[in-house]
């Protein structure tokens, strides 16, 4: 890895473009510790004793943060069909099982390169280990990314009810073969899983400016009562912030509603969950009562587009998330249900779908507005606003250099404008993280990038011909679950009414 320079870094000579206020302009940058020392008028007096960058020519942004992704699922790119959420949760013992310690920290580093690559320099990565998380992984995950050079939050995703469990009718539904096949699917008890989350947050070895420990239980309907309020009682005593999958798809609603007598979020605000440390994935099918609520309690919203497209799970409203005072930051998602970890695809799109929601111009997010989601917004979720998320003096040196003499800026017309409308990572030509360089002219200097790939290939081999039997066994039982779901989708299949804990 190329080291952080010792010296103070000048960076000269490029536009500069500032988050908090929607604008680019040309400036230069100060470096000392790895930290913004200053921002000056370009040309401006500098320590003589600067290490000089020059970046003429250059767009330089804060680094991107990726406020939703699941690292082990870097292995599963191109295996997801045409699965709706809940296939995709039904397939998931396969396409992200049979994993080891050591598939922790690969998986992560497979993750932070092609991250790193396309302009990303901390994620909030969801983190399964089956049947619960461990230390040890939670442990090799964080060290995946921190010896790539990159900023993680990582937190083990829990539950004590499988998929099959969650949704009322589901299991019953099924052929009495297909019951007793996912009946052998289990999972720890809640007081296990929680009992290693203890330890995880108790025992982290690792600088917590740059990877630092979280609580994802992964679906309200997937965990217990109980389990909530242990996940909530150990993030108060830990100061843990927490992440969820809330609302994602319309049968989570519906069966929510069955099985609490209340919407999802309500439901999380009876057991104290929900505060300003507390994330939700998507919240497509979030009403106006739940985003209001949401907004009461200072929680965050992570929109994950290109998720959400592929698996159809529908439109998020952000604008009106927004209007409800969320904060909302900008996710790739796994790679097995976005097949990709690209926030410029992010962007892009989530500017896009702001115009289904309306048909007058000035309800639209603007370029500037998912700029900021991509970088201040999502800094917020992950806990990191004051470290990283935009370029001001105090914040870390987390910088993306872009070419400007690449075809998406030519002719150079709006800056911001072409930024998300325009660029897809390829005009990248450094990347730094706390001033160190991590990719410099498109190539990666913190990993050994072909190494990886191969290991990474080889692992993908052995796990997933390991995992055939098993893919084998749910592909057999997919047109059950396919029929009960789109039926509930439909209307066709209602759930009954039966709150329970």
């Amino acid at each position: 890895m190329t080291a952080r320079s010792t010296r103070p870094q000048a960076i000269r000579g490029g536009l500069i473009a500032f988050p908090a206020e929607g604008t680019v302009r040309a400036a230069d940058l100060l470096i000392e510790n790895g930290r913004i020392a200053a921002i000056v008028d370009p040309e401006a007096p500098l320590p003589d004793e600067a290490e000089s960058v020059d970046a003429t020519d250059r767009l330089i942004t804060p680094g991107l943060v990726n406020a939703h992704t699941h690292s082990h699922l870097a292995i599963a790119k191109g295996m997801a069909r045409a699965w709706t959420l809940e296939l995709h949760l039904h397939n998931g013992p396969w396409t992200g099982g049979g994993q080891n310690v050591d598939d922790r920290y690969l998986l992560a580093q497979a993750s932070a390169a092609e991250m790193l690559l396309k302009g990303c320099t901390a994620c909030y990565d969801l983190v399964l280990e089956l049947p619960t998380p461990s230390p040890d992984g939670m442990f090799a995950t964080a060290a995946g990314y921190a010896d790539a050079g990159m900023r993680a939050v990582v937190t083990p995703m829990l539950a004590d009810r499988t998929f099959w469990q969650a949704i009322p009718g589901l299991r019953d539904a099924l052929p009495e073969g297909a019951r007793a096949a996912v009946d052998s699917i289990i999972l720890a008890s809640s007081d296990t899983a929680l009992a290693a989350c203890e330890r995880v947050l108790a025992e982290w070895p690792h600088d917590r400016a740059q990877v630092r420990p979280g609580l994802a239980p992964t679906i309200p309907l997937h965990c217990s009562d109980d389990f909530w309020r242990g996940a909530r009682a150990l993030a108060d005593r830990y100061g843990a912030p927490m992440h969820a999958h809330l609302a994602e798809s319309k049968i989570q609603a519906l069966a929510g509603q069955a099985r609490y007598g209340m919407s999802l979020t309500a439901h999380l605000d009876r057991l104290g969950i929900l505060g300003p440390d507390f994330t939700a994935a998507h919240g497509i099918w979030l009403d106006g009562d739940d985003l209001a609520l949401l907004g009461r309690r200072g929680a965050a919203i992570a929109h994950n587009p290109s998720s959400n497209f592929r698996l159809g799970s529908g439109i998020a409203n952000v604008p009106a998330m927004v209007a409800a005072g969320v904060q909302v930051g900008l996710g790739s998602d796994a790679c097995s249900c976005s097949d990709h970890q690209n926030l410029f695809e992010v962007m892009r799109l989530a500017c896009y779908l702001s115009r289904t929601a309306s048909f007058d111009p000035d309800d639209w997010l603007t370029p500037a507005d998912v700029f900021a989601m991509a970088t201040r917004g999502s800094a917020r979720t992950l806990g990191m606003a004051d470290l990283i998320g935009d370029i001001r003096p105090g914040l870390a040196a987390d910088l993306v250099f872009l070419d400007l003499g690449s075809v998406n800026f030519t002719p150079l017309n709006d800056a911001l404008y072409q930024l998300v409308f325009a660029e897809e990572g390829r005009s990248i030509t450094r990347v730094m993280v706390g001033g160190r360089t991590v990719v410099e002219n498109g190539r990666l200097t913190s990993l050994d990038y072909p190494a990886l790939r191969d290991r990474l290939n080889a692992r993908a081999r052995e796990i997933f011909a390991a995992n055939a039997p098993r893919r084998a066994q749910l592909a057999a039982i997919e047109p059950f679950v396919k029929h009960f779901c789109v039926g509930l989708a439909q209307g066709r299949i209602e759930l009954a009414g039966s709150p329970t804990p």
